[in-house]
């Protein structure tokens, strides 16, 4: 089988058909495409082996889950539990192969897969504001784990009734085919190597045993977490089989957009509006803390825009240590604008007293110093400008 091949492409369902819809096209299939009604045709074989190995992937809901969220990836190689010629029953084929000729059985022969099995893991996220990353929060978080179903105690038969022994394998797990000199031995297709078939599904469950069910849990998010923090809770995915423990929730924060401050790692940054006064002659302004509170920022006589003042230990808190981050306030001289006719005139009586040679604007001085030198660097000796 193609490793491109999708799986709910081979049985013909489509990717959030239920585990009946699953069980009446495999059926259908693999009646229609079983080697002893096609005349022990290779291309049927060869389909037929397909069909088998995506049930085998989508009737187990941690494998499928697996493979909804990797691909091919999440069911194949070691530890995948994949069902692939080139996974785990490759091995299992091989030691039986050689088991038999050498009169041994090797021991992926005796392998059955009737004992526990882990829940699988489940995803969620969660946005939180600066200001309770800062903090801290007690999140609430929705969650639908499958779980054990409560009509039929997680069994996948009808109440009142227990999984059968499968008649295919003897309660094996396991089958053995007959191909030329070599007897091989494969995963039972009937009962997907369980060694027993629910005949009588639970309704409420489709007969896999497990339902999505709603739960709210609360979370709580530690002060210092950064967007894309991950946070495990163990033992709350989805239910495991035959009595295999359960999976674990991964809580994935996202951060929010601050509208007044940026953050880079543990420091803050934000900007500060200064009076065009207030920066020419200096003094104080008030700047945002991001606890709430409020910290006053000494403006030094003549500052100019992009002037970074550092206030110590008023940052981000950190992950589990007691000292905070760095909050930097960027100085952004503001223009005045509609001015009244007193401080119109005020203006004019500066602009006056103001000269090119004083001190008053050194950065301004200086440019056009560039300036002109760049404009006689242009003109030639006699005065006309370079061609």
């Amino acid at each position: 089988m193609s490793a491109r091949t999708c799986y709910y492409e081979v049985l013909g369902c489509a990717r959030d058909a239920d585990g009946a819809t699953l069980k009446s096209a495999y059926r259908k299939m693999a009646m229609e495409f079983h080697p002893d009604r096609n005349g022990g045709s290779a291309e049927a074989e060869v389909k037929f082996k397909e069909v088998n190995e995506a049930y085998a992937v989508l009737s187990d809901p941690q494998k499928r889950a697996a493979y909804d969220r990797y691909g091919h990836e999440g069911v194949d190689g070691p530890g995948a539990g994949g069902a692939g010629p080139a996974g785990a029953d490759f091995a299992d084929i091989f030691d039986s192969v050689f088991g038999d000729i050498f009169g041994r059985a090797g021991a992926g022969a005796r392998r059955q897969r009737t004992g526990p099995a882990r829940g699988a893991d489940i995803r969620a996220d969660v946005e939180i504001t600066l200001e309770e990353a800062f903090a801290g929060k007690n999140a609430e978080v929705k969650v639908k784990p499958a779980l054990a179903c409560e009509d039929c105690n997680g069994t996948g038969a009808a109440p009142g009734t227990e999984p059968e022994t499968c008649p295919a394998c003897n309660g094996q797990g396991r089958v053995r085919i007959q191909q030329g000199f070599f007897t091989m031995e494969r995963t039972c297709p009937r009962c997907g190597g369980q060694g027993k078939y629910v005949a009588d599904p639970c309704v409420s469950c489709d007969g896999v045993g497990l339902v999505r069910t709603p739960r709210t849990l609360s979370v709580a998010i530690p002060a210092g977490v950064e967007d894309g923090t991950r946070i495990r809770l163990a033992g709350e995915g989805d239910s495991g089989l035959r009595g295999g423990p359960r999976g674990d929730l991964y809580l994935f924060v996202s951060v929010a957009h601050h509208e007044l401050f940026e953050r880079d790692g543990a420091d803050l940054y934000c900007r500060a509006y200064v009076p065009m006064a207030t920066a020419a002659l200096g003094g104080s302004i008030e700047a945002p803390t991001i606890d709430g509170g409020k910290e006053c920022i000494d403006v030094a006589a003549g500052a100019q825009t992009g002037k970074q003042v550092r206030v110590r230990g008023k940052g981000m808190s950190q992950l589990r240590a007691p000292v905070r981050g760095d909050l930097y306030v960027e100085l952004f001289v503001e223009t005045p604008r509609r001015l009244t006719p007193e401080q119109r005139e005020l203006l004019e009586k500066f602009r006056e007293l103001s000269c090119e040679d004083c001190d008053c604007h050194p950065e301004a001085t200086g440019f056009v110093s560039k300036v002109k030198q760049f404009w006689d660097n242009l003109s030639s000796p006699d005065g006309r400008p370079h061609a």
